[in-house]
């Protein structure tokens, strides 16, 4: 079931914030910063901190991080469970690797929420081809791009003004004037810079 509740809540119950507001977040209207703790009658009683707890807490945290359902999350895991080298930083590597994700890596989209909806709306090429399926893996070479006719866009102008100064990844070339990127290399742990223990996930799914 698609999940259409106020996406601030996720993250007083996650406590830390997950920047699913876009400019929200950045500003003194966040309710994270308003109201530090998990909503609910409850929410400011203290809680059991339960192996179990924080480990599901974490998996909860990275799903609504990339905004994936529990089936689908549970589909990568397996995938990376079936890869070679740590299943963690595999998973965490698909997770980056979908087209919503990149869109939004490259400063298209302020949200994921968005970059899914330029998706899902046939506004992104992929190698010249429009490619209309959020969780479609992008691969090492491929250039990921707007359509000429959706390049001005203007949530997209607003969007790249707003992340103009953001820090470069080392997986993408972007090119925002041309609102394009190249995808250098598949990502790695180090450039995936979000407060995730991915071991915790790993032990949550092994239990």
């Amino acid at each position: 079931m698609k999940d259409t509740g106020p996406k601030c809540r996720y993250c007083r119950r996650e406590n830390t914030k997950l920047f699913l507001k876009g400019v929200r977040c950045y500003t003194d209207k966040c309710s994270f910063e308003r109201r530090p703790y998990a909503p609910g009658q409850h929410g400011q009683g203290r809680v059991k901190a339960s192996d179990y707890r924080i480990r599901l807490r974490e998996k909860q945290k990275a799903r609504r991080i990339y905004g994936i359902a529990e089936r689908q999350f549970r589909t990568y895991y397996e995938t990376a469970a079936g890869t070679k080298g740590a299943t963690g930083e595999a998973l965490l590597q698909l997770l980056e690797r979908r087209l919503d994700n990149v869109v939004f890596r490259m400063g298209m989209a302020r949200t994921r929420m968005e970059a899914k909806q330029l998706v899902l709306h046939r506004h992104v090429k992929v190698n010249g081809r429009c490619v209309n399926v959020s969780s479609f893996l992008v691969k090492q070479g491929d250039v990921v791009a707007l359509k000429e006719a959706s390049r001005g866009l203007q949530k997209v102008a607003e969007s790249v003004e707003f992340f103009k100064n953001a820090e470069a990844l080392s997986w993408l070339d972007i090119n925002r004037e041309k609102r394009e990127a190249l995808v250098k290399t598949l990502p790695d742990r180090a450039s995936i810079q979000y407060p995730i223990r991915e071991q915790l996930i790993v032990e949550f799914y092994s239990r």
